[in-house]
This record gives structure tokens, C-alpha cells and sequence, in this order.
């Protein structure tokens, strides 16, 4: 069985037009917010890079401080 459907209606000129400039406006606002947060990354970069490497740093020294309390316990658990 097919179904028939109804012929298409025609779309106003005052629709077709609000629906390109909404479109239009909303391309050029996320091209707006994308330049401003592309800048941002960009500054802060540096920042979160140090951050990390610093971060590294402690979490090593903090496995090798775990470690050598480790290594304490099982000499204790040896003897």
C-alpha cells in the first residue's frame, strides 16, 4: 500500500527570510566565541603546561616517597 501525501505547501518570503538571517546570526556568533576561546587557549597555554610538569613532578616524588615507605615495610616483614 502507498501512501499519497499532500502536495507541498509554500514556505512565506518572511519565514524563508527569519530562518537564513537566524542561521547567518548564529554562525557568526559561534565563529565569535570560538575566536575569543581559541585566544584564550592560546594565552594560557604556557600557564597549563607549567601546571603540568609541576604536577608530574610532585606525583613522582610522591610514588618514590610511597616506594621507599614500601620498600621499609617489607624489610620489616623480612627480618
Amino acid at each position: 500500500m502507498v501512501q499519497q501525501y499532500a502536495p507541498p505547501v509554500n514556505v512565506s518570503p518572511f519565514i524563508k527570510f527569519s530562518r537564513w538571517s537566524l542561521l547567518l546570526l548564529g554562525i557568526a556568533y559561534g565563529s565569535f566565541w570560538n575566536s575569543r576561546y581559541a585566544k584564550y587557549e592560546q594565552k594560557m597555554a604556557p600557564i597549563w603546561a607549567k601546571e603540568k610538569e609541576e604536577r608530574h613532578q610532585h606525583l613522582e616524588e610522591e610514588k618514590k616517597r610511597r616506594t621507599e615507605i614500601e620498600l621499609k615495610e617489607l624489610e620489616k616483614l623480612a627480618k
